[in-house]
């Protein structure tokens, strides 16, 4: 009989403890909040991460949508070049670029034709090939520069400086491109362009994938929000982590290189001894139709070789 009583008393504080206390300790109407404010926050959250994904998808959109519709014209391609000449002044130094190598040619060959190729050599080819050459190099020092620039921007932020006074800081005291583009951006912005805008035309100025990198999340912080310091760092450190592989994927392939180099010249190299040695011996490959067609063929086949082994080592990181 004890132990029975002593059983249904334990059964009845154990039952107590369970659904009892929990009502007197406020336990349970704490779950229950927690649980309501869950549902609740829930859905709303999901709408916010909804709702932000789609506002950056649509700022990517029209990010390429003003890209799409750029059309490189001859003004373009000499201020990617980092000159100020103008069309008339291009024009000109064209025309005379091609009377200079004509006649050069002409008096060192004293071939009509020879010389009239070479006009059009020095008219055409070569002014382009100096823009093309001018633009790659103004390109390669300021993808250098970049991240230096995005360094100020987001130390500037930090402090609570605001994004329109980091860029006229850069526009005077920072190197050149850099210098030059920002003072363009700054201009931009005081003739009344956003600033997405107008880092959408520093991107035509500057086609490389680093300013695409960096107008897409200025464009996308000014309509969406966010922590602008924190992505500007982390976009100049993907940038700073592209130029180290850029440079070790440049060291490991100076090897190849430098055998595709010696391969190529090999055979000029062994044209020029062997004519030193024996004129007579070799001067059958320019005297003979058939010498004749083997240089064609050996130059086609070289080519084919040096372009393979320079395709092969490229790599875009």
């Amino acid at each position: 009989m004890p132990l029975a009583a002593g059983l249904a008393a334990v059964a009845a504080g154990a039952t107590a403890y369970v659904f009892i206390l929990p009502y007197l300790s406020g336990e349970r109407r704490t779950a229950e909040r927690r649980k309501a404010v869950s549902v609740v926050s829930a859905p709303g959250s999901r709408a916010a991460i909804v709702s932000r994904r789609e506002q950056v998808a649509k700022s990517l959109k029209e990010v390429e949508a003003k890209r799409e519709g750029t059309k490189v014209t001859l003004e373009l391609k000499i201020a990617r070049a980092g000159l100020s000449w103008s069309r008339k002044q291009f024009t000109i130094i064209s025309v005379v670029l091609a009377i200079v190598v004509g006649l050069v040619i002409l008096v060192v060959t004293g071939n009509p034709l020879a010389g009239l190729g070479a006009v059009f050599a020095g008219g055409f080819g070569l002014p382009i090939w100096l823009l093309a050459f001018l633009r790659k190099r103004r390109i390669a020092a300021f993808i250098k520069e970049l991240p230096t620039a995005i360094d100020i921007i987001t130390r500037g932020v930090r402090a609570g400086i605001p994004v329109g006074d980091c860029f006229r800081i850069i526009s005077r005291e920072a190197e050149e491109p850099i210098r030059t583009e920002f003072r363009l951006v700054v201009e931009a912005q005081t003739l009344g362009l956003s600033l997405g805008d107008a880092l959408v035309k520093m991107y035509e100025r500057v086609p490389v994938s680093d300013v695409n990198f960096f107008a897409i999340v200025i464009s996308i912080q000014a309509k969406s929000g966010g922590n602008l310091s924190e992505a500007l760092a982390n976009l100049s450190r993907v940038l700073r982590e592209r130029k180290k592989m850029a440079g070790k994927i440049q060291a490991m392939s100076m090897e190849a290189k430098a055998s595709g180099g010696i391969i190529a010249a090999l055979p000029f190299i062994v044209a020029i001894l062997t004519y030193i040695s024996s004129p007579d011996y070799i001067s059958l490959l320019w005297r003979t139709d058939i010498g004749k067609l083997a240089l064609v063929g050996s130059a086609i086949w070289m080519s084919l070789g040096v372009f393979t082994m320079k395709k092969m080592i490229n790599f875009d990181v």
